[in-house]
């Protein structure tokens, strides 16, 4: 007896390396996982990512210290807004008491 979902098996989306490359680019500038897969039409995030561990790798020492390094920026980033926030509310209740 056949099976139901055998005639609507879906057939596995390749993509050639130039697509993964821009995808990873699109990571590696900023952009969420998620906007990337929404943008590009790609399945989910964990293909996104696993391009990005194979170039990484490809790449070597000089790819893993340049990955390191975005994300120590990202995290002075973060550290950065928050201060600013801070000192944005800061002014405006110092404002309010002249």
């Amino acid at each position: 007896m056949p099976r139901k979902n055998q005639s609507k098996q879906k057939s596995r989306r390749s993509y050639d390396d130039e697509f993964k490359a821009e995808a990873v680019q699109m990571l590696l500038d900023g952009h969420s996982a998620q906007s990337v897969v929404d943008r590009l039409g790609i399945s989910g995030t964990n293909l996104v990512y696993r391009w990005k561990k194979l170039q990484l790798a490809e790449a070597g020492p000089v790819g893993e210290t340049l990955d390191s390094r975005v994300q120590e920026l990202e995290a002075e980033l973060r550290r950065v807004e928050r201060e600013r926030d801070v000192l944005k509310k800061a002014l405006v209740i110092f404002g309010r008491q002249e």
